[in-house]
C-alpha cells in the first residue's frame, strides 16, 4: 500500500513552495499550466490525498494556541505558561502545551503536528539543540504558511516574528554593579547555560560592568559551561582554590550551587560572600540564607506574548509587522547580598 504524500513533501521534491503546490492542485490561475500539470501528476503518483479536516480548520479559527516550552523542570517556563493561560482564558482561547525537551527534532515534529489545522498560532521558546545547531528553517516554514509565531526568552534573530524578552545584558550589568557598589571586588561568574543566547548575553553584561568599573578581569573566577554536569565538576574545588567576595550566577542551578558550596567552604553570607542569581525560582526563597535574584517576571512575559499573538490572530490587517517587546527585570534583594 502506498504511503500518502503531504504538501510539504511534494514541494520539497519538486523544488517549489508549499503555496505553489496548494494552488496548483486547486487549479489556481496564478500558476502556469506546465507547473500545474507537473504538480498534479506528481501528487497522483505519490498518492496525495487532501486533508479535508485540516483544510476546514485552516479556513476558520480554532481558537487554540500552541505553546512549546523547552524544559518542564524550569520554573521560569512554568511561570510564563501561567501568564499565557491567563490571557488565553480571558480571550476565549484554549492552550495546547508541548515540551521540546531541548530537542531540535522534537521541536520540528511538534510544529508539523500542530500546524496542520490544530492551532491558530504558536508561542514558544527555542530549544537548546536548535540554538546550538543554528537551525531555524522550521520556524520560517511555519510562518510562511500563514501560522504566526511569538517567541519568548530564547529567540532567534534569523526568524521574522514577534518576540518578548527581558534585557538580559542590561540586567546582568545592573546586578554586577550592585555587587560592586556594596564593596565587592573579586567577583566570580558562574554559568551552566553558556550554550544559550540568554547565557551569553548575561555573561556579556557581567564583562561590561567589570570593565566599566575599572576592575581587572580574573579569568580564574570565570566558570562557563554548557550543562549542569560539567558545571558541577568544575566548581567542586572552586572556593578552596580562589579568593572571592561575590558570585554572580547566570542560572538557578549555578546560583544554588554557589550558595551551598560557599557555606560549605566556610564563607559567611553575605558578610564575606555575596551571591546574586538569575531567575527567581522557588529555591531562591527557600534556601537559607535566601537568595537575591534577578526576577524576569515570567507571568508578565506570558501575558504579553499571548496578547500579541491573539491580537495578530484577530486582526484583519494582512500586512504583518513584527516587534520585540522588552520586559523590565527586577533585582530582588534577599539575605545573600548586603544592602546598599
Amino acid at each position: 500500500m502506498k504511503s500518502k504524500a503531504t504538501l510539504k513533501q511534494i514541494a520539497k521534491e519538486l523544488g517549489v513552495s508549499v503555496s505553489t503546490v496548494s494552488k496548483a492542485l486547486n487549479g489556481s490561475p496564478e500558476i502556469s499550466e506546465p507547473t500545474k500539470q507537473r504538480v498534479q501528476e506528481y501528487a497522483k503518483l505519490k498518492n496525495y490525498k487532501p486533508n479535508v479536516i485540516g483544510l476546514n480548520l485552516k479556513n476558520r479559527s480554532t481558537k487554540t494556541i500552541g505553546v512549546i516550552i523547552p524544559n518542564i523542570l524550569n520554573s521560569f517556563f512554568a511561570k510564563v505558561f501561567t501568564g499565557i493561560e491567563k490571557v488565553a482564558d480571558e480571550k476565549g482561547y484554549k492552550v495546547i502545551t508541548c515540551i521540546s525537551n531541548e530537542s531540535l527534532e522534537k521541536e520540528i515534529n511538534i510544529l508539523e503536528m500542530l500546524s496542520n489545522g490544530t492551532i491558530d498560532g504558536f508561542i514558544l521558546s527555542v530549544a537548546e539543540e536548535t540554538q546550538k545547531l543554528q537551525q531555524f528553517n522550521h520556524f520560517n516554514s511555519i510562518i510562511n504558511e500563514g501560522t504566526p509565531i511569538v517567541m519568548f526568552d530564547r529567540i532567534s534573530d534569523n526568524v521574522n516574528c514577534d518576540k518578548v524578552v527581558v534585557d538580559d545584558l542590561e540586567s546582568a550589568v545592573n546586578a554586577t554593579e550592585h555587587l560592586i557598589k556594596t564593596g565587592c571586588k573579586n567577583i566570580a561568574l558562574f554559568s551552566a547555560i553558556d550554550n544559550l543566547s540568554v547565557g551569553k548575553l548575561r555573561a556579556e553584561g557581567f564583562y561590561k560592568a567589570i570593565k566599566d568599573n575599572g576592575i581587572p578581569l580574573n579569568e580564574k573566577l570565570i566558570i562557563l559551561t554548557d550543562n549542569e554536569t560539567d558545571f558541577d565538576q568544575k566548581v567542586v574545588d572552586f572556593f578552596k582554590n580562589n579568593k572571592v567576595d561575590a558570585v554572580f550566577a547566570l542560572d538557578e542551578h549555578a546560583s544554588v550551587s554557589a550558595l551551598k558550596l560557599g557555606l560549605k567552604s566556610g564563607y559567611k553570607i553575605p558578610e564575606t560572600l555575596s551571591i546574586i542569581g538569575f531567575a527567581d525560582g522557588v529555591w531562591s526563597k527557600r534556601m537559607s540564607p535566601s537568595l537575591s535574584t534577578v526576577s524576569q517576571h515570567g507571568p508578565e512575559i506570558g501575558e504579553v506574548a499571548a496578547k500579541i499573538l491573539i491580537d495578530k490572530l484577530e486582526s484583519k490587517d494582512e500586512a504583518y509587522t513584527f516587534s520585540t517587546t522588552v520586559i523590565n527585570t527586577e533585582l530582588r534583594q534577599r539575605e545573600s547580598t548586603r544592602k546598599l
